[in-house]
């Protein structure tokens, strides 16, 4: 007996010794190099940061304090465990793609709407597509359960708006950042081995998409990829490229917390013929000045901006904008439409799960902005997005 005690107390120690030497042993074990590259405004050599500063100043709470009451529900605004959902779709120019058990090479099946129309389904948290221009084009996909490594993290309440095996035949994915809740492998691995599609992203993430199999274009703030060259017009003009723009935001990065900001975060611009579409991704205000440098790259028919995971401010406020703050990026990128995004699907913070919904409206009614231009609809719900004036 006293043997066997003597073991317990021995692994016991163990144990606790492994425990207060991991936070110095494990982390250089999860940091990782993702870019090398010449030092600039916003990379020290080593890891990128945001040129501009935080509109928060003073104090915060610590992370892990925060991190405590949204994982244990403490003093926190009651979100339902599931929403029901139904899944939806833009209307299709020809009949809809058949079962793809029904035909040999279901890729090849495209349910596109007219190409001068777009049409835009928010399939939950920061995920859309896009249908325009005869492209099916996704933001930041995620049909995963939870936003978390191992499978660990917030559950999803909102189930995915369109079923994976529902979408077309994806022509372009852009992924903003690497964390979970925006850069998820999973479903990334299964649209890379279906549909091949061109992936833009920004620097440093397509080191970690190469190592899960997946190629991509990475770039800095200001680069551009070809999506499409420019076409002849039947009456002789020529029509502008399709492109991609790597846009600065205000954010951060990691997958292992050591690897913090080893890779840069962005939005993009998307151009179009007929008005160009934004999407920033996940950001906090900063200074205020990236959605007036983003502007220059307009004009806007869409931006897709981040309304929800806002409180408590003295966390929040360096990383995600509250609505308000979205509709002042609405504003100085100068879009005729917004459609928000990164709310009521996973619980990320303290805010109730419509309460991002509720203070957008208050916000759109203060800055005397007609509704109908900057929709939070719901999950599933086709919006047709109108043409811009001439």
């Amino acid at each position: 007996m006293r043997l066997w005690l003597k073991c317990l107390l021995k692994g016991l120690f163990a144990l606790l010794i492994a425990l207060l030497l991991a936070p110095t042993i494990i982390p250089p074990f999860l940091d990782r190099t993702y870019y090398r590259g010449p030092k600039s405004d916003h990379f020290d050599g080593r890891r990128f940061f945001n040129p501009d500063p935080d509109k928060l100043v003073g104090p915060r709470r610590p992370n892990m304090t925060f991190l405590f009451r949204i994982l244990g529900g403490s003093d926190t605004a009651h979100w339902p465990a599931h929403i029901a959902v139904t899944p939806g779709y833009p209307p299709a120019e020809a009949s809809p793609c058949p079962d793809r058990r029904e035909i040999e090479n279901w890729a090849r099946c495209t349910r596109h709407p007219d190409p001068e129309r777009m049409f835009v389904t928010w399939v939950g948290h920061s995920t859309v597509l896009i249908q325009t221009q005869g492209l099916a084009i996704l933001t930041d996909p995620i049909w995963a359960d939870r936003a978390g490594a191992f499978g660990i993290g917030p559950r999803r309440v909102r189930p995915p708006g369109i079923r994976f095996d529902d979408l077309p035949k994806i022509d372009l994915i852009v992924v903003s950042h690497d964390h979970y809740d925006h850069m998820d492998l999973a479903t990334l691995r299964k649209l890379w081995a279906r549909d091949r599609p061109l992936i833009v992203t920004s620097l440093g993430n397509d080191a970690i998409l190469r190592n899960a199999g997946i190629a991509a274009e990475a770039r800095d703030w200001g680069g551009r990829v070809q999506l499409r060259p420019g076409r002849k017009r039947a009456d002789g003009s020529v029509q502008e490229p399709i492109e991609v723009i790597v846009e600065r935001v205000h954010h951060w990065g990691t997958r292992w917390s050591s690897d913090r900001n080893r890779a840069l975060w962005s939005g993009f611009t998307l151009t179009l013929p007929g008005g160009n579409l934004f999407f920033a991704g996940d950001t906090g205000w900063g200074d205020g000045s990236w959605p007036v440098e983003a502007a220059k790259d307009g004009p806007y028919r869409l931006a897709i901006l981040p309304i929800g995971a806002f409180l408590p401010r003295s966390v929040m406020s360096p990383n995600h904008m509250d609505p308000a703050e979205a509709v002042g990026a609405f504003q100085r990128l100068g879009a005729a439409n917004a459609l928000a995004v990164h709310w009521g699907t996973f619980r990320l913070s303290e805010e109730a799960i419509d309460e991002p919904r509720r203070q957008l409206a208050s916000s759109l009614a203060r800055a005397g902005i007609a509704p109908e231009r900057f929709r939070a609809i719901e999950v599933g719900q086709p919006w047709e997005i109108p043409k811009l004036a001439p």
